[in-house]
């Protein structure tokens, strides 16, 4: 199974790679401004495979707890690595910033590696250790002390994925000065509804289906259920609400008609308005 992994760690930084070089080539873009586009591209192309996965593993169990699908497995073991890939290439994103911002309030004064370690680590604190607590103990949950049960469930945990896309490009269009376009305001609004639905109602979906099949009221599942899951729900629940508060917030600003300013944009985009 340790080829799965393998192809996992050369898949993600491969698709990253090859999309920034193609779009410093074909649309003249910045070293920055291509690596900015490509994470997130990466981040969505990731989305739609896990939201596959889980598609047609959950059509495949009709016993939520008894019934095995090899994709659940196989996708954890290939997915696992784009976690720790995503924390380099969201420091990548964010060293780039940092490096325009820099250029434009310090004369070209460039900051050190380490300063801008840090600064990351403050400003996207709850994403890496989301991402590290998936790799150190989602990962492990998932493969070993499942036990071969649950994979209906498992599913359900890559529908998340649903939402990112969206947020991806949500994200790009912000960065780089578009969020007065009818794309931004149709895309926060999908934003809006997959997040609710794919992440805030996930896990209460969850303990609710596990009570329909085991006829125990909802109230009673933390109490039968492992702790491995009870801990899994009370750590990323809450960074699902906080995230989702933000994404309100943003969405009431940009209702509002006062987005929030980006830091830069693509070359080709800055000569052409």
């Amino acid at each position: 199974m340790l080829y799965l992994v393998a192809a996992g760690s050369l898949v993600f930084p491969g698709l990253f790679l090859l999309s920034k070089q193609m779009l410093k080539r074909m649309m003249g873009w910045s070293e920055g401004d291509a690596a900015i586009v490509s994470t997130r591209l990466v981040s969505s192309i990731q989305a739609i495979m896990a939201s596959s996965a889980g598609c047609i593993i959950i059509t495949s169990c009709r016993d939520v707890i008894e019934d095995r699908h090899w994709l659940t497995d196989s996708y954890i073991l290939f997915a696992t690595p784009y976690f720790a890939y995503d924390i380099y290439a969201m420091f990548l994103c964010y060293w780039h910033k940092q490096q325009v911002k820099g250029h434009e309030e310090e004369k070209g004064g460039a900051r050190s590696l380490g300063v801008a370690v840090g600064g990351y680590l403050r400003q996207e604190l709850f994403m890496v250790l989301h991402h590290v607590f998936m790799v150190a103990f989602c990962c492990p949950a998932s493969l070993l002390w499942r036990q071969g049960k649950g994979d209906y469930f498992q599913g359900i945990l890559f529908l998340a994925e649903l939402s990112t896309p969206s947020v991806s490009l949500g994200k790009v269009l912000i960065q780089y000065k578009k969020q007065n376009t009818v794309l931004h305001k149709v895309n926060g609004v999908l934003m809006l509804l997959t997040f609710f639905s794919c992440r805030v109602l996930l896990f209460p979906y969850l303990y609710y289906a596990y009570s329909s099949y085991a006829s125990i009221p909802v109230y009673a599942v933390p109490l039968v259920a492992p702790w491995q899951c009870n801990l899994g729900a009370a750590l990323l629940w809450p960074l699902q609400l906080y995230w989702f508060t933000l994404i309100c917030r943003g969405a009431l600003r940009l209702f509002r008609g006062r987005p929030k300013p980006a830091l830069s944009e693509p070359e080709s985009w800055r000569h052409n308005t």
